[in-house]
């Protein structure tokens, strides 16, 4: 665990005398370092050479201080260890498969060893763990089993999921393998970053938002629990993000993350009122604020600080990812303003 650590303080629902902040995706296209990177490497290389991987999570750590680092990498590699093609194109989005239909691609899986097969990912973060100030923490990561899913049917992105509703209906049992699959993948993996030095992880479940309550509870909630729980007792808190379901709470209160993550279509207040006070969340700015004037946007941070700060466990972030248009010194204001918030109210100081 990182020294001091206010992130994996407020991550455990403990008062903390510094709100944290980390941006989601904030190591990226918005930062002309990132650029020039990118600009001399294709994007899986960056991911796949542990040297890259590494200086790309620490530029926004060196630029901002901020409190958390994520590791840079991408939910899809652990599809392509389970024995999908993987390639990413310069536009259209990532591509899985060979042009196999998404059944075809299913029954390809196979679990990988993350030493083996996913080498890379750990030497990233071992080089990264020797880098970070003190008190900065490391973020691990996954994709969900859902959202991991949606991407193996579909062969890539999708505008209406058709290939993995279909198959979720028609074929209940056979989608439910699926994602029991994913949990045995996913489960050794993210213990494995743990193990290698990461303070924290989260499971990204972007695709979640398409589900009704009663389909998120019968094919998703019972693997989120599974792969949640096989991560407890591993010294690293567990992060949910989703995005859009806001109507899911009820259920992904049940998953048992440390964190929820919120975006910005619910207020800040009424969510932290409907979770109640041991829940600890992240958010919820939404990323387009950041191109505010200065005024209007230490306006926005500040209307969510004094919400979100009403009970310990909390930790400031986007609702969403950093735009790549994102104009720097915006981002710089904010950390400044989340650093600058003072804590300790009546509320703050009775719990932790």
């Amino acid at each position: 665990m990182a020294a001091s650590s206010v992130f994996v303080e407020a991550c455990l629902g403990r008062s903390v005398d510094r709100l944290p902040v980390w941006l989601m995706r904030q190591a990226g296209r918005y930062l002309p370092e990132y650029r020039e990177l990118r600009g001399r490497f294709p994007f899986l290389t960056l991911c796949k050479t542990p040297s890259l991987a590494a200086e790309v999570t620490l530029q926004p750590v060196e630029r901002f201080r901020m409190d958390a680092a994520i590791l840079f990498s991408d939910i899809l590699l652990i599809l392509e260890a389970m024995g999908v093609e993987l390639a990413f194109g310069e536009k259209g989005g990532p591509r899985l498969g060979s042009g196999e239909p998404g059944e075809e691609r299913v029954r390809l899986l196979s679990v990988p060893d993350p030493a083996d097969d996913m080498g890379y990912v750990l030497d990233a973060i071992r080089q990264i763990k020797g880098s970070l100030p003190d008190g900065c923490a490391l973020i691990g990561f996954s994709g969900a089993p859902f959202t991991l899913a949606t991407y193996l049917i579909e062969g890539g992105t999708s505008r209406d999921f058709y290939a993995t509703k279909a198959f979720m209906y028609r074929q209940p049992s056979a989608f439910h393998g699926v994602m029991e699959k994913l949990v045995d993948a996913l489960e050794p993996f993210l213990k494995a970053q743990i193990a290698a030095g990461v303070d924290a992880v989260q499971l990204f479940d972007t695709w979640a938002m398409i589900l009704s309550p009663a389909d998120y509870g019968k094919f998703v909630l019972p693997h989120m629990q599974r792969l949640v729980a096989g991560l407890k007792n591993q010294g690293a808190p567990v992060l949910h993000f989703s995005l859009g379901t806001s109507t899911l709470f009820k259920e992904m209160v049940r998953i048992g993350a440390d964190v929820l993550s919120l975006d910005w279509k619910i207020d800040m207040g009424e969510a932290r009122a409907l979770l109640g006070p041991t829940q600890a969340v992240q958010g919820n700015l939404d990323p387009f604020a950041l191109f505010q004037d200065t005024a209007g946007l230490e306006a926005s941070v500040r209307g969510i600080l004094e919400k979100g700060s009403r009970w310990p466990g909390y930790i400031f972030n986007l609702g969403h990812g950093v735009h790549p248009k994102t104009p720097v010194e915006k981002v710089r204001r904010l950390v400044e303003v989340v650093h600058g918030f003072p804590v300790g109210g009546a509320d703050q100081g009775a719990q932790g």
